[in-house]
């Protein structure tokens, strides 16, 4: 079974915009994990647009399942990882004023960096991700850097899809591929929907988990949160 992790950051945005605490992230992230999310994703930004620190440490006794904090590897997020120790940690290269993810890490010229971030993470008891393309080279040395699994960016999958599935998807075949010859786990997230997602999931092997957040939150303002993971989950079968 591949897991579904529900990113929740769109539903702090919401919150933020307005003031107060309606809607109640900490609840939201409750109920996708009693309509059968597998895990929930955050990733708390410098200047906090949408998930807040606060709400950082308010989740982690809350969730039960898998509790995934992404984020760009600065001293600031290092300590707050180390102090929440969640299941696992994704790394990721966005710059601070980002508006949401558009690349993946090359590992190589930030090799010694990583590493020693996964070592510090590796002390804390976390499991590390580290989000790539799918260059083979790259996800190479990804393992080099002793990271447990990677994550795969899939926009360009996403993008791709529309015209031509097949081709869309065979380098995430051939990353997979060579992430599990390396020893790592895989996960994959961006811009994965009810659209494209089986067809992701059914051609790719060795797929742990995708993480899921914008697509998921849009879908519910029609569906409801409750019938759209179950539709997620059924997607991944």
């Amino acid at each position: 079974m591949i897991n579904l992790s529900v990113n929740i950051n769109k539903i702090a945005t919401l919150r933020n915009a307005r003031g107060g605490n309606m809607p109640d992230v900490t609840q939201v992230a409750i109920d996708c994990e009693a309509f059968g999310a597998d895990g929930i994703t955050v990733h708390p930004r410098p200047d906090e647009r949408h998930i807040r620190r606060s709400d950082v440490y308010a989740l982690r006794p809350l969730v039960k399942t898998e509790f995934n904090i992404e984020g760009y590897p600065s001293p600031e997020f290092i300590e707050l990882v180390c102090e929440v120790k969640p299941e696992q940690v994704t790394l990721v290269p966005d710059a601070p004023d980002a508006i949401t993810s558009t690349s993946g890490w090359i590992v190589g010229p930030n090799i010694e960096f990583l590493t020693q971030v996964v070592e510090r993470f590796k002390e804390a008891g976390v499991r590390t991700s580290i989000f790539v393309g799918t260059d083979i080279q790259n996800i190479n040395d990804a393992a080099r850097t002793g990271a447990d699994r990677v994550e795969l960016y899939t926009e360009p999958y996403a993008v791709d899809f529309l015209t031509d599935p097949k081709k869309a998807v065979q380098p995430y075949v051939e990353a997979a591929i060579a992430a599990h010859k390396a020893g790592l786990g895989l996960n994959a997230g961006h811009d994965l929907s009810l659209k494209n997602l089986k067809f992701f999931a059914q051609n790719v092997p060795y797929l742990n988990e995708v993480s899921i957040g914008h697509c998921l939150i849009c879908d519910a303002l029609y569906m409801g949160l409750k019938d759209t993971i179950k539709a997620y989950k059924d997607a991944l079968k």
